[in-house]
């Protein structure tokens, strides 16, 4: 099974019907539907848009304020301007998985982040997010 699939199906719930939909993977989905996720998380915790917008150019070499966000997470990702050399050195697990240790480049890339906002999530310093 792919790593980003997190399953086959998923059941909706349409006019109190079930019909089982193909799952989409987390390559699939819009960065549009998944940013504001991200941004969410690090809000709850106190810290700000500002912060994850940061991080996210920190690791991509995207300007957040202006980036296409209609594109898929893998278009997202193949297409950063500016891949942050030091990012090998995020360590950690997210989902019980180390991210050091994930063996598909796109999937790693997409759990740094992740792993970047948990960081700020958890009140780690921005310099130390930072690397």
């Amino acid at each position: 099974m792919d790593p980003g699939s997190g399953g086959i199906f998923v059941r909706k719930t349409l006019n109190r019907r079930e019909i089982a939909m193909p799952k989409k993977t987390v390559f699939e989905m819009k960065v549009s539907d998944v940013y504001p996720l991200l941004v969410q998380k690090a809000e709850r915790k106190g810290r700000t848009r500002a912060e994850v917008d940061q991080v996210t150019q920190w690791l991509t070499g995207y300007d957040m304020t202006s980036a296409d966000l209609d594109v898929t997470y893998a278009e997202f990702f193949h297409q950063a301007p500016a891949m942050n050399p030091r990012a090998c050195l995020i360590k950690g697990s997210v989902c019980g998985v180390k991210v050091e240790e994930i063996e598909d480049p796109l999937m790693q890339k997409i759990r740094w982040l992740d792993k970047l906002v948990d960081e700020l999530a958890k009140g780690k310093p921005m310099d130390k997010v930072l690397r």
